[in-house]
C-alpha cells in the first residue's frame, strides 16, 4: 500500500499577455516536475495570461487566448500522467472568476474559483473578478467547444470542492485566501484534506517573507497536512516584483524552499512526503478531531489516480529544513536588480542612463544596476541559456559572454555627472570614483550654458533677472532658479539617453533611471519634471534609512570604497550657490525634518491611517522622551502642510519598484486627493486645543510642586 507522495510547486516568471512565453514556461515546469517523480504540479495564480493584465481582464481576447493555451496544455503529451493545476480567468454564466483549472490526462477534473479577492493596496481584483460565494457548493460548467473536442466532456464541476484521489485528498486555496481570518484550509483539513495547495501572485515588500512563511507553516502546524505554495516571479509588466519563495511544508515544518530572487524563469520544487506522518500527527490532536467530527463536508471529485506508488518502501523521504531569510539590505540588493533586468530585456533597450550626482540616492541606484550585472554574470556562469541570449541581444553582440560585472556594467550603464556653478568638487569626484569602480561608461558635463540661456530668455522678455537668496533675491526667485537647473538636467538626461550610444557608434537607446527615494516623494521634496522624472525608478519606494543600510552593504560585499565617502557626506541637492567652495544647503535643513522622522510620518499616514490629529496623539507617546507636546504639534503641522502642498507632485512620480507599504504612489496604490486646504484649520485647531490642555496640566503639576 503506497503512502509516499511526490508533489511539485513552481515559481514562474510569467508576463502579462505573453501567452506564447507563458505556455512554454508552464510546459517546462511540468516537464521538470515529472522528471523529479511528481504526480501533482501546482503553478502560480493566473499563470496562463499573467497576473498583471489589469483592465485587459475585461477583454474577451484575454479569455479566448487563455482557453487556447489551456487547449494546448491539454493536448500536450508533457501533461500526461500528472495532475496539472493551472491558473486562468474563466467566465461562468457571464461572470468573470479568477480560477484554478485542474486536469489529468486530457480531462478537466475541477474548476475552482477564487473565493476571497485581494482588493487593497496594489490589488484591485474586485474591479475585474467576482468572488465565488457558494461555500462547499458546485455547479455544472459548460465547456467551450474547443475544449469539449479535446476532453470529450460537455460539463465539468465548477465551485468549492476538493479532489479525492485513490490515496489522499487535495484542496485548493488561491493567494489571498491564505491571508484571510478564516482560511479554507481550516475546514478542508477538518474534513480530511491532506494536501493543501496555494497558487499565489504575491509581490515583494521588504521584510514580507517572514509573514508569508509563518502563514504557510502555521497552516499545517495546528491541523496537520502538506502545504504547497506556488508564486509568480519577476516583473509582470508593472511596478510590482513578484519574488517567488515557493515552498513545501508539512505538519508545521518546511521541507523545500524556493529562491526569493532569481533570474531563472522557471523554478520547480519537489518533496517526497509520507501521508502516514500526517495521519499520525492528527491522531493525537483530540481538539482537532472533535472539531472534525462536526464539520460540514466538501463536495468530493473522485479521481481514478494515485499520487503514490504501491512499492515505495525504498523511496527516500525529504527532510525538514530551516528557512533562510535575506536581510533587508540583501533584499534591496536582489529584488530591484531582478526587476531592472526584466524591464531591460523585455523593453528591448540597450541599457540604462543614470544622472549620478555623487549623493546617496543616485549611488544606490547605480549599485542596483551593478548588482543586476553581478546576478547576470552568475546566471551565465550557471549555464542559464535564456539569460545569455538576452544579454547578447541587449549588447548586440552574438558572441559576447559576460564574465566580469564591471565589463557588463560598462556596456549597459551610462552614468552622467551634470555639474553647475553650484556643484562642489567633492560630489564630482565621488561620482567619478564610483563610476570607475562599478565600470559604468561615465560622462561629465556642465549645464551652466543651458541654465543661463533659459534664464536669459526670461530676462529678455520681462526685463528682470532673478537672483538667488544668497545674492539678495526673494524666496520665489531662489526656488525658481533651483528648479530651472533640476529641469534642465531632466531634458539633458533624455537627450543623452537617446543619442549617447549613437554618438559612440553603438545601436539602441537607453532607459532613464530616476533616483528619488520614498521619503522625498512623500514630502514632495523634488522638482516636478526634474531629474527625478525618468522611465523607471528602482528606489522610489525605499526609505532613506534602508538605502543607507543597503549602500553600506554594497561597500562591503561589492568592495566599492567610493561608497564610504558618499555615506559620510550630507545629503544635498546642490542647487544653491556654494559658500567658500563648499555646499551651503542640505536636504534635511531644507525639508525642516530628518529622514528618520519622515519614515515615521509615512508609516503613520499610510499604514496606521492617521490624519493630523491622530498622528499627533500617537507621536506624543512615541516621542515623549524627545520633544514637548508643542514641539510634536509643530512637527506634525509642518509635515502635513508640506505634504498637502506638494501632493500634486505624486501624480507625476516615475513608476517605481514597490518595496515599502507607505509609498505615496498616486492613483494606483495611494488613493488620496492632490488638492488640499493646506492650512488644515479644523484639524490643527484640535491639535492646538490638546497642546494647551497638556500645557495647563503640566503647569498645575509644577505649581503644586512649588
Amino acid at each position: 500500500m503506497g503512502r509516499k507522495v511526490t508533489v511539485a510547486t513552481c515559481a514562474l516568471n510569467q508576463w502579462a499577455l505573453d501567452f506564447e512565453g507563458n505556455l512554454q514556461r508552464i510546459l517546462k515546469s511540468i516537464e521538470i516536475a515529472k522528471s523529479k517523480g511528481a504526480k501533482y504540479r501546482l503553478g502560480p495564480e493566473l499563470e496562463i495570461c499573467g497576473y498583471g493584465c489589469w483592465d485587459h481582464y475585461y477583454e474577451s481576447d484575454t479569455l479566448l487566448h487563455s482557453l487556447q493555451v489551456l487547449a494546448a496544455l491539454l493536448e500536450s503529451p508533457v501533461t500526461q500522467d500528472i495532475i496539472c493545476d493551472v491558473g486562468m480567468p474563466v467566465m461562468h454564466r457571464n461572470v468573470r472568476y479568477n480560477c484554478r483549472v485542474i486536469f489529468l490526462n486530457r480531462r478537466i477534473l475541477l474548476i475552482r474559483p477564487k473565493m476571497a479577492l485581494a482588493n487593497e493596496g496594489n490589488y484591485h481584483e474586485l474591479r475585474w473578478f467576482t468572488p465565488w460565494a457558494r461555500v462547499r457548493q458546485t455547479e455544472e460548467y459548460f465547456l467551450p467547444r474547443m475544449i469539449q473536442e479535446l476532453t470529450q466532456q460537455e460539463t465539468v464541476p465548477f465551485g468549492d470542492a476538493v479532489l479525492a484521489t485513490q490515496d489522499t485528498c487535495l484542496g485548493s486555496e488561491i493567494c489571498e485566501e491564505l491571508w484571510t481570518p478564516r482560511s479554507p484550509h481550516i475546514d478542508m483539513g477538518l474534513d480530511g484534506v491532506e494536501v493543501f495547495t496555494n497558487a499565489s501572485g504575491s509581490h515583494h515588500v521588504l521584510r514580507k517573507a517572514h509573514t508569508r512563511v509563518e502563514l504557510v507553516t502555521s497552516a499545517t502546524a495546528k491541523n496537520g497536512g502538506i502545504y504547497l505554495l506556488a508564486n509568480q516571479r519577476g516583473c509582470g509588466g508593472d511596478r510590482l516584483y513578484f519574488d517567488g519563495c515557493a515552498a513545501i511544508a508539512m505538519n508545521g515544518l518546511v521541507f523545500a524552499q524556493g529562491a526569493q530572487f532569481s533570474l531563472d524563469d522557471v523554478e520547480v520544487l519537489t518533496a517526497t512526503l509520507d501521508l502516514e506522518d500526517i495521519r499520525s500527527y492528527r491522531a493525537e490532536i483530540s481538539s482537532r478531531n472533535v472539531a472534525a467530527s462536526g464539520v460540514s463536508p466538501y463536495p468530493r471529485v473522485k479521481v481514478d489516480f494515485a499520487l503514490s506508488c504501491r512499492d515505495d518502501l525504498l523511496l527516500p523521504l525529504s527532510e525538514p529544513i530551516e528557512w533562510r531569510y535575506h536581510s533587508p539590505a540583501e533584499e534591496i540588493s536582489l529584488g530591484p536588480a531582478c526587476w531592472l533586468w526584466d524591464f531591460l530585456r523585455r523593453s528591448r533597450q540597450a541599457g540604462y542612463f543614470l544622472p549620478l550626482s555623487g549623493g546617496l540616492d543616485s549611488a544606490a541606484t547605480a549599485c542596483l544596476v551593478y548588482s543586476m550585472c553581478r546576478q547576470v554574470c552568475e546566471a551565465v556562469k550557471s549555464e542559464n541559456q535564456e539569460v545569455l541570449a538576452d544579454v547578447r541581444a541587449i549588447v548586440n553582440e552574438v558572441d559576447y559572454t559576460p564574465q566580469d560585472p564591471r565589463d557588463l556594467c560598462g556596456r549597459i550603464l551610462t552614468t552622467c555627472y551634470m555639474a553647475s556653478e553650484n556643484s562642489s568638487q567633492e560630489t564630482c569626484q565621488r561620482a567619478r570614483e564610483l563610476a570607475q569602480q562599478i565600470g559604468s561608461h561615465h560622462i561629465g558635463l556642465n549645464i551652466d550654458p543651458a541654465v543661463k540661456a533659459v534664464v536669459g530668455i526670461f530676462s529678455l522678455v520681462t526685463g528682470r533677472r532673478p537672483l538667488f537668496a544668497a545674492h539678495g533675491g526673494s524666496s520665489r526667485e531662489n526656488l525658481a532658479l533651483q528648479n530651472v537647473q533640476a529641469r534642465i538636467r531632466m531634458v539633458l538626461a533624455y537627450l543623452f539617453a537617446q543619442l549617447s550610444l549613437w554618438s559612440r557608434g553603438v545601436p539602441g537607446g537607453l532607459l532613464v533611471l530616476g533616483s528619488a527615494n520614498v521619503d522625498e516623494s512623500l514630502l514632495g521634496y523634488l522638482t516636478k519634471y526634474d531629474c527625478s522624472s525618468a522611465d523607471i525608478n528602482p528606489i522610489g519606494s525605499i526609505s532613506k534609512t534602508d538605502l543607507q543600510v543597503f549602500v553600506r552593504h554594497c561597500a562591503e560585499q561589492f568592495q566599492l570604497p567610493a561608497l564610504q565617502s558618499i555615506l559620510a557626506a550630507p545629503a544635498t541637492a546642490e542647487l544653491e550657490p556654494l559658500a567658500g567652495g563648499h555646499v551651503s544647503q542640505t536636504d534635511e535643513e531644507d525639508m525642516g525634518m530628518t529622514y528618520a522622522e519622515l519614515s515615521v510620518y509615512g508609516r503613520l499616514r499610510k499604514l496606521a491611517k492617521t490624519g493630523p490629529y491622530s498622528m499627533f496623539c500617537k507621536l506624543l507617546n512615541m516621542w515623549r522622551d524627545l520633544y514637548t507636546p508643542r514641539q510634536v504639534a509643530e512637527k506634525v503641522k509642518q509635515f502635513f502642510c508640506k505634504y498637502s502642498m506638494n501632493r500634486h507632485k505624486m501624480t507625476t512620480l516615475t513608476p517605481a519598484y514597490h518595496a515599502e507599504n507607505y509609498s505615496p504612489d498616486d492613483n494606483r496604490f495611494d488613493l488620496r486627493p492632490f488638492l488640499y486646504n493646506t492650512s488644515w484649520p479644523w484639524q490643527f485647531r484640535c491639535i492646538e486645543n490638546q497642546v494647551l490642555r497638556l500645557e495647563k496640566t503640566e503647569q498645575r503639576e509644577l505649581d503644586g510642586l512649588d
